[in-house]
């Protein structure tokens, strides 16, 4: 399938960017890694008129601490997560989540910054940042603003960014030596979630259980109050709306949740 006709500017730099989001409006789209937004554009579900490439710029990728807080650029590769002896050693949870996206091909193009951006309820990026109570770094015409994973993911692929803001950072909560527990149920290995469950320092997050990415809540207060992975596990679809298709119905997918969360919790139990 071939998409509709557009333009394509290379952005020399993040505020060229930004400058050309506000010069083209609702008609262009950020393009990074492209394995997100090129099969909807393939599909017609994507049709801007302006394609604007940032996937270049140096400026928006790269890993570093700053205090508390890992920080990742927008543009940083999915492998490039799942190799860094930084990241799995502050974070590895994310390494992980990372190592789990897609295929190589697609982990050696993909950017996080993309991944969250298109806020499919099914990714593992989305997921883990949730799980992490990390937070992504906006940029727009009136400054930069941070917005924290629970807020962030609004709708089925719809998060609160602006059409004239660029993503440009995400930051984590450093979380060296902390046990966590990742699983995904899939058709086939490089498949999206048909449900997944991340689960660190008393977080629960779900993928595919809702149009965003979700907290189990009802799971993490009863860990809270003192319940084994198996009793908090029964309540991990507590509050959840999952959708259905070709892969799983609703029941299915409320069983698996409880399945994986017990699973993961009981791996992070030790």
């Amino acid at each position: 399938m071939i998409p509709a006709q557009f333009d394509y500017v290379a952005a020399e730099s993040a505020s060229h960017a930004l400058g050309l989001l506000a010069e083209h409006g609702d008609e262009a789209k950020l393009l990074a890694g492209g394995h997100s937004l090129l099969p909807m554009m393939k599909l017609r579900l994507a049709q801007p008129k302006v394609l604007i490439d940032i996937g270049g710029l140096a400026e928006l990728a790269g890993i570093s601490v700053d205090g508390d807080d890992l920080v990742v650029g927008a543009t940083t590769r999915h492998a490039d997560l799942a190799a860094s002896d930084l990241v799995r050693h502050e974070v590895p949870l994310l390494a992980h989540a990372a190592s789990q996206v897609g295929d190589p091909q697609i982990r050696h193009r993909g950017t996080i910054g993309g991944s969250l951006s298109h806020a499919d309820p099914a990714a593992d990026l989305p997921m883990a940042l949730v799980a992490l109570g990390g937070s992504v770094e906006l940029q727009g015409p009136d400054g930069s603003r941070s917005i924290g994973a629970d807020d962030f993911f609004t709708g089925f692929f719809e998060t609160a960014m602006r059409p004239d803001e660029l993503l440009t950072a995400v930051r984590v909560p450093r979380q060296p030596g902390v046990p966590w527990g990742y699983q995904k149920f899939v058709r086939r290995a490089n498949d999206w979630a048909i449900v997944g469950v991340a689960a660190v320092d008393g977080r629960i997050a779900l993928a595919n259980m809702g149009p965003t990415p979700l907290r189990a809540t009802a799971a993490e207060k009863a860990l809270a109050g003192g319940a084994s992975p198996a009793q908090a596990a029964q309540h991990a679809a507590d509050g959840t709306s999952p959708g259905e298709d070709i892969h799983a119905d609703r029941e299915y997918r409320r069983h698996l949740a409880k399945v994986l969360t017990r699973r993961a919790l009981e791996h992070q139990a030790g």
